[in-house]
């Protein structure tokens, strides 16, 4: 068995004082892609935050790579030794900048991250449009960008947030097949997806939330036995 790189227990959250989530336990190994499923509001986004130390755990525990996280700095987290990226849904494209100027924004967090050659022979879109301002590019482009942005920063544990949302078919077939790259070259990755389609044939693992808890979790290759289930919880 591979080690394990993210592990969470009973991890409890809030937004206010609104209790967002009841005991989440997740464990994903290195070199893995897990998928978080569940409806809108079902506490995936959430999750995510907690894991960067962008809202409020007051109980449970987030391991990552072994060191305990939960009262750590998100700019600490981000820092563990095998480094951690957030892609967040809004992506935080910078407007100003050019789409060369926001790959170069975030300082490197971990060693080995990938150079500009690197990230243009996966994304040539983006070495196209490198001196495009950030809000001239394409929704998919901008979410190539703001997945190469954290690739250069070093960061091994991407958390990629509805990376598909609201893109045309074949740019969604495009970040598909970078999500398989990026694991053949040892990436380990969580998604959070309500594109069921794009998620499936991607993940390894799968996780269900419900009301903030997890209520189903299965492998790749139980996929087509727990559709029924799938159907129940998220209309699949």
């Amino acid at each position: 068995m591979t080690q394990e790189l993210l592990k969470i227990e009973d991890l409890h959250a809030w937004y206010g004082e609104s209790h967002i989530l009841h005991g989440v336990n997740l464990t994903v190994h290195e070199g893995e892609v897990v998928t978080l499923l569940g409806r809108n509001g079902a506490g995936r986004t959430t999750t995510m935050r907690a894991i960067m130390g962008l809202t409020d755990t007051r109980k449970g525990s987030i391991r990552i790579n072994g060191e305990e996280s939960i009262k750590l700095s998100p700019h600490k987290i981000a820092r563990l030794g095998i480094g951690v990226g957030y892609c967040p849904e809004e992506r935080g494209i910078f407007a100003s900048l050019s789409a060369e100027e926001n790959l170069l924004l975030p300082p490197a967090i971990a060693p080995g991250g990938m150079s500009l050659d690197d990230i243009y022979a996966m994304f040539p879109n983006l070495k196209e449009r490198a001196s495009s301002p950030g809000t001239r590019l394409s929704g998919g482009e901008q979410q190539m960008l703001a997945v190469a942005r954290i690739l250069r920063t070093g960061a091994r544990l991407l958390l990629l947030d509805e990376i598909s949302e609201g893109l045309a078919p074949v740019i969604v077939q495009k970040l598909a097949e970078m999500i398989l790259t990026l694991k053949a070259k040892g990436y380990t990755i969580v998604l959070v997806e309500q594109n069921f389609r794009f998620a499936a044939p991607l993940a390894d693992r799968f996780y269900v939330m419900e009301h903030g808890k997890i209520v189903e979790q299965f492998a790749q290759s139980e996929l087509q036995s727990k559709m029924g289930l799938l159907h129940e919880f998220l209309g699949v």
